[in-house]
């Protein structure tokens, strides 16, 4: 969701996972690092038959760099709306941004 509070592409998974990536992007900004830095992502989808989408989201965003990644289909999320919900995690090795970061 935007700083709104609301649904950033609604119906597409693609569209909501870029938009996630995005916001990871800026918060690992903010703390120093980058997506370079990343060393896992956690994936949920609501529909694990569109899978390839958010697939390819992540691998516009990432392309060379590989993190260990999980890809999980739930139920559902907060909201029906919601597609899509990821994590990650970063590790800035030289002490940027102090150390593990979560978004």
């Amino acid at each position: 969701m935007d700083d709104g509070g609301n649904v950033v592409g609604a119906g597409s998974p693609y569209t909501q996972a870029r938009f996630v990536l995005e916001k990871i992007g800026r918060a690992l900004a903010e703390a120093g690092v980058g997506f370079e830095d990343v060393i896992r992502t956690r994936i949920y989808v609501t529909d694990i038959s569109r899978w390839e989408e958010v697939g390819r989201a992540h691998g516009e965003v990432f392309r060379n760099v590989r993190p260990a990644s999980t890809l999980v289909a739930v139920a559902s999320l907060v909201r029906p709306d919601l597609l899509v919900e990821i994590e990650a995690t970063a590790v800035a090795p030289d002490g940027r941004g102090g150390g593990v970061h979560q978004s």
